[in-house]
């Protein structure tokens, strides 16, 4: 007879746990309970989207990243022969599949925005934490399907927005117990340093490179901005600017020298002001530090750049984002501005588990297992499982009558800090035996004397 064949998963996905899931949505209770403390109000969209809402959107790494869903039915109707010898595979991919699983969530939100743009309330304050698909080359800590948390607001200019963004990432991080960096810089002073280059149409080449100045190092740097065809001179006079070192005000007064007489460099700088200066009036537990070569490699950014690292683990941008001027444009509904940042639910996992910071409660589910010990035990063992459960106890009984050790092995597997032991001796005085797994002491209490110890 053969064998069946051991089930596995597609590359690049994960099964979690309990014990896993339980972390997971610590992470993701706590993001969401400060998103609510904002004003901020969840969506959801499909895990799929119509192609044409998707494709374009990412640039043309992005479309390659797209998995697409084959149309149901016949999906080769629309083929004819001379698709297949050609060989064309972006168009025949679009023949026969119409729809594609999300590849982040900020596109849908769009999309969202311009669809029920009659019933939302502006400035619209949403956040969504949502699986995505990409189609990458699986990796340590990148994979093909992740969770994203994404907060955004949309509609509004004002610069307070992204002072209340700060505010959120600083307290997500400081619940978490995550030190970390926010790091600060705006699309226009890039454009800025475009534009004493005398660069200014190589903007996108320049912040590409700028942007693997932590992975490649400057030379590095220097040599691809040189293989974009930007001069000796340009790249001498990009060097200072790159490196500024010291507090945030002196790298302003820098810049600010610097862009005399660019404007919109010198816009870049004063927006970066505001913010620094609402921030400095309230108690942010984070370093914030402007970091002039912060890009974050996305284009439709056009004011505020945020990234945020973890202090104590060397693991990349746990979050990210920035202002976008015209997002919905892409949808028909221009000059709408917004500003948002994503949580990478997945890193922060990584970290927490790193830093050891996840805390001890997280890990178990029941507080107490109650022993059975036959039918009798059984029934008085329902009602106080039901008193335990109307006091929002997390407790189980034990569902079948089998050895006590084996009762105990299951109770230590999970973790469950207590055992209720209900024999007929207890059932005549009403006092039952509570032992404590992680000491194996034991004591006789009241059903009200174990509600206190089970409470604490």
């Amino acid at each position: 007879m053969q064998m069946a064949q051991k089930p596995s998963i597609p590359k690049g996905t994960r099964d979690f746990s309990p014990v896993e899931m339980v972390k997971r949505n610590y992470i993701f209770d706590t993001i969401k309970t400060v998103f609510q403390k904002y004003g901020y109000l969840p969506i959801e969209t499909p895990a799929m989207e119509n192609l044409s809402t998707l494709l374009g959107k990412y640039g043309e790494e992005g479309d390659r990243l797209l998995f697409k869903v084959l149309n149901s039915g016949d999906f080769l109707r629309k083929i004819d022969n001379s698709d297949l010898e050609e060989g064309n595979a972006a168009r025949t991919a679009t023949k026969i599949s119409e729809k594609g699983l999300r590849y982040d969530l900020t596109v849908p939100f769009a999309r969202f925005v311009v669809q029920h743009r009659n019933e939302i309330t502006f400035p619209f304050k949403r956040y969504q934490i949502q699986p995505v698909w990409r189609a990458d080359r699986p990796q340590r800590g990148r994979y093909r399907e992740f969770y994203q948390c994404d907060i955004d607001v949309i509609g509004s200019n004002s610069l307070l927005n992204e002072t209340e963004l700060i505010r959120v990432i600083d307290e997500v991080f400081s619940k978490l117990g995550v030190n970390i960096t926010i790091k600060l810089n705006n699309r226009k002073i890039l454009s800025g340093i475009a534009t004493e280059i005398n660069a200014p149409d190589k903007l996108t080449d320049i912040t590409t490179a700028i942007d693997k100045l932590d992975k490649i190092g400057i030379d590095k740097v220097y040599e691809e901005l040189q293989s974009k065809g930007i001069d000796e001179n340009s790249i001498n006079t990009l060097k200072p600017i790159i490196s500024l070192e010291g507090s945030n005000s002196n790298k302003l007064k820098t810049l600010r020298s610097i862009f005399s007489e660019n404007e919109e460099g010198t816009k870049g700088v004063e927006e970066m002001e505001t913010v620094l200066n609402m921030l400095d009036r309230l108690e942010i537990k984070a370093n914030i530090e402007i970091d002039q070569a912060l890009a974050r490699g996305l284009n439709y950014y056009t004011g505020a750049i945020i990234e945020v690292k973890a202090d104590d683990v060397n693991i990349g941008s746990i979050c990210g984002g920035g202002r976008y001027d015209n997002l919905t444009g892409i949808f028909g509904m221009p000059d709408i501005s917004g500003v948002g940042v994503s949580f990478g639910a997945d890193r922060i996992y990584d970290v927490l588990e790193e830093t050891d910071a996840f805390p001890n409660q997280v890990e178990s589910t029941s507080k107490l297992m109650i022993c059975n010990f036959g039918e009798k035990e059984a029934m008085l063992a329902l009602k106080i499982l039901e008193e335990l459960h109307r006091l929002d106890i997390k407790a189980e009984l034990y569902p079948d009558t089998v050895k006590i050790q084996k009762q105990m092995k299951y109770a230590d597997q999970k973790s469950i800090p207590y055992v209720l032991l209900i024999g007929e001796e207890e059932i005549k005085s009403g006092d039952y035996t509570l032992k404590n797994m992680e000491t194996g002491a034991q004591h006789k209490l009241k059903l009200s004397q174990i509600v206190n110890v089970l409470k604490e």
